[in-house]
């Protein structure tokens, strides 16, 4: 959980999970929630943190899918 200055201004809570699936199988996903008065003024940078989240899975995908099992 990440907040500016104070609680209610501008939250962000960004949560990663693993689940299982079977067969050495695990799905990778992750969230972030934005809250806050100032949520309605932070569109670029949804954008930007909406990239970043898109690369991060690529690199996590091409590393776990170069590994062995």
């Amino acid at each position: 959980m990440g907040r500016f200055l104070v609680p209610g201004i501008f939250d962000g809570e960004h949560t990663l999970a693993i689940e299982p699936l079977g067969q050495g199988r695990v799905r990778f996903s992750q969230v972030e929630r934005f809250s806050g008065a100032l949520t309605m003024f932070s569109g670029k940078l949804f954008d930007r943190t909406q990239r970043g989240f898109e690369a991060m899975n690529e690199a996590v995908k091409r590393r776990s899918e170069s590994l062995e099992p």
